[in-house]
């Protein structure tokens, strides 16, 4: 079994910072992308921010020069620094992780189970 469990998430002020981390646990094989989406009240999931197992990242144009993502191969864990937050920040924030378990033949995708980041004054 495979499983992200996330952390880190919370109620912060405008222009304050948080990081969020993940970990991925279990029978891993081998991890390639990584990534974070987030899911506002009445909106649709969106893609935040990925990094590839060879260190590749790529950002929404909403939070490019604000967060950055990095991971620890060595722990499977990939972490969201997020800073100059926005009220419209605010939202669950989902790990993603695309991994290939010990004795399967393909990777699969995985998500954590959401953390609360909510921007207000």
């Amino acid at each position: 079994q495979v499983q992200l469990v996330e952390s880190g998430g919370g109620l912060v002020q405008p222009g304050g910072s948080l990081r969020l981390s993940c970990a991925a646990s279990g029978t891993i094989f081998s991890i390639n992308n990584m990534g974070w989406y987030r899911q506002a009240p009445g909106k649709q999931r969106e893609l935040v921010t990925v990094v590839t197992s060879g260190g590749f990242t790529n950002y929404a144009d909403s939070v490019k020069g604000r967060f950055t993502i990095s991971r620890d191969n060595a722990k499977n864990t990939v972490y969201l620094q997020m800073n100059s937050l926005k009220p419209e920040d605010t939202a669950a924030y989902y790990c993603n992780a695309d991994i290939r378990a010990y004795g399967s033949r393909w990777s699969h995708e995985y998500w954590g189970q959401g953390t609360q980041v909510t921007v207000s004054s």
